[in-house]
């Protein structure tokens, strides 16, 4: 039927491991007439404090995600049937310049939700954040945000610098397009500069639920108490890969130790289907550090499990592709 989506390829007749590595071996944007969900990667990783390597993090996590399958059990949804996912490439950004790359992810994404269409984004640095958070503020207002992290991304400036990887948090309340009643960090951890960075954190209106928080109280209280606080406002969810453990993802830029287990970040992820998810990234894979694949397949994963959560309020499923 022509209202059917076009999904991915069909690998039991194309082996995974043969064709474009678009994200989930999904049509390009430019294939299908419009998507209801577009993948975009921002190669950029200029704004990070330590290891570099994030710009290489969009094509690794595409490669990674060759072995996505059309149906998630957890949720019961088959997302690439329930609406048309596709892969818009990425976007172009001045490696050089942090401003202009800031404004160059701004008007993209902005331009590529004009139509209705949800982004999920693969970075990248977590600098990128901030002007995703003002593309998608354009549409919604300021937007409820749950950050998984090992950070608090919520310092003021490095070395004079406004705009980098550790300060877009402060920037979206300074700049008033999130929600400071449900703002969420999720899987903090490790040292910090001083005691202040909490206080400051605190005024910003972030809520903190740490690593050992979730250890403690587990998933299913962790998801009740984030549920109560976002309530039914437009949610934006903002990923770091670091906010597992380096077990789980050796492979970023400031790894911390004693994270969170991928099975329980993802639990937590399923835990939000029926909130009002309108955006969502996840940034700082850095390949040159991954052993095996281990980060970036973590990441092909978070970014289905966001895709899908995306896909639960669809009207209706269709049929499913394979």
């Amino acid at each position: 039927m022509t209202n059917q989506p076009r999904g991915p390829v069909d690998s039991s007749r194309v082996p995974r491991y043969a064709g474009p590595a678009t994200f989930a071996r999904l049509p390009r944007l430019d294939e299908v007439p419009r998507a209801d969900i577009a993948v975009v990667g921002v190669p950029f990783d200029t704004g990070v404090s330590y290891r570099p390597g994030a710009r290489f993090a969009p094509a690794a996590v595409r490669e990674a995600s060759r072995l996505l399958r059309p149906y998630h059990p957890g949720l019961d949804v088959s997302p690439f049937a329930a609406a048309q996912v596709a892969d818009a490439g990425d976007i172009p950004v001045n490696p050089f310049d942090i401003n202009e790359a800031i404004e160059t992810v701004e008007e993209e994404a902005s331009r590529l939700q004009s139509d209705g269409t949800k982004l999920l984004t693969i970075g990248g640095d977590h600098t990128i954040a901030l002007p995703l958070l003002r593309a998608v503020a354009k549409k919604h207002g300021p937007v409820a945000v749950l950050h998984f992290d090992a950070h608090l991304d919520t310092w003021d400036t490095y070395f004079g610098a406004e705009y980098t990887h550790g300060t877009p948090f402060r920037r979206a309340v300074e700049e008033g397009i999130v929600d400071t009643e449900a703002l969420s960090h999720v899987g903090t951890r490790g040292p910090l500069y001083g005691k202040r960075d909490l206080e400051e954190d605190r005024r910003l209106g972030f809520g903190i639920v740490t690593s050992s928080d979730v250890l403690r109280r587990g998933v299913d209280e962790t998801v009740d108490a984030l549920r109560q606080r976002i309530g039914d406002r437009p949610l934006y969810v903002s990923v770091d890969i670091d906010v597992l453990d380096p077990a789980h993802a050796p492979g970023t830029g400031t790894p911390e130790a004693g994270g969170m287990t991928s099975r329980e970040l993802l639990e937590i992820l399923r835990g939000l289907a029926g909130l009002n998810l309108v955006g969502g990234d996840v940034v700082e894979v850095a390949p040159a550090y991954d052993h095996a694949d281990i980060t970036s397949v973590a990441a092909s994963h978070v970014a289905y499990d966001l895709i899908s959560l995306f896909t639960l309020d669809s009207a209706g499923p269709r049929e499913e592709q394979t």
